[in-house]
C-alpha cells in the first residue's frame, strides 16, 4: 500500500509563489506516472501537471512558463514549484502515482493540500 502526503499549501498573494511537495512511502521509481491534480470548488478535478511513465513532463496550458514540476528520488518526494500565481490557481492540489500491473493499474492518491490565492 502507498501512501502520498502533501504539504506546503497555504494562502499567497497574487503573484506569489509557494513550492508543493509529496512524499511517498515507497520508491517512487517504482510509479509508472506521478502527478499533481487539482480541484477549485464547483469544478472537476484536473490535471496540473505530471511525468509519464517515459519521465516526460506535461503541464495544462494555464500553468505552462509558470509552474514546474521535478522530483527527488532519493527521497522518494515529489515537487511542484508554483510562481506568479493567480487567484484562478486557488484549489486543492492532490499528488496522484499510478503503478501499472498485468491487467490493470493502482492509482493512489494524498489527501490534498489547500492553495490560496488573494487578489
Amino acid at each position: 500500500q502507498v501512501q502520498l502526503v502533501e504539504s506546503g499549501g497555504g494562502l499567497v498573494q497574487a503573484g506569489g509563489s509557494l513550492r508543493l511537495s509529496c512524499v511517498a512511502s515507497g520508491s517512487i521509481f517504482s510509479f509508472d506516472a506521478m502527478g499533481w491534480y487539482r480541484q477549485a470548488p464547483g469544478k472537476q478535478r484536473e490535471l496540473v501537471a505530471a511525468f509519464t511513465s517515459g519521465g516526460v513532463t506535461n503541464y495544462v496550458d494555464s500553468v505552462k512558463g509558470r509552474f514546474t514540476i521535478s522530483r527527488d528520488t532519493a527521497k522518494n518526494t515529489m515537487y511542484l514549484q508554483m510562481n506568479s500565481l493567480k487567484p484562478e490557481d486557488t484549489a486543492v492540489y492532490y499528488c496522484r502515482a499510478v503503478v501499472a500491473v498485468v491487467g490493470g493499474k493502482y492509482d493512489y492518491w494524498g489527501q490534498g493540500t489547500q492553495v490560496t490565492v488573494s487578489s
